[in-house]
């Protein structure tokens, strides 16, 4: 009777412990998780706002190039085609 009172205080050991690691294992899991999550968003957040800023070089680029035409269009109406000299 001793002996089986002894094997199911072990085994009531055992459980305990495997089911103590499985908790202490599934938090540790999430914490990773969540933490991935977070370096997730932070990279979505970045390549979003490059977007944005690729978005506004482009309406940039195309008023630089409107705003060229129209000096070169002045030029050519003042007469002046000659280059500017540098000073």
């Amino acid at each position: 009777m001793q002996n089986i009172i002894i094997a199911l205080i072990g085994a009531l050991g055992s459980a305990a412990g495997a089911v103590a690691g499985i908790f202490i294992n599934t938090r540790l899991i999430t914490y990773r998780i969540e933490q991935l999550e977070q370096k997730v968003n932070k990279h979505n957040n970045i390549i979003e706002r490059m977007y944005e800023l690729e978005k506004k070089e482009e309406v940039t680029n195309e008023k630089i190039k409107v705003i060229n035409h129209r000096i070169d269009d002045l030029e050519d109406a003042n007469g002046n085609n000659k280059p500017l000299k540098e000073t």
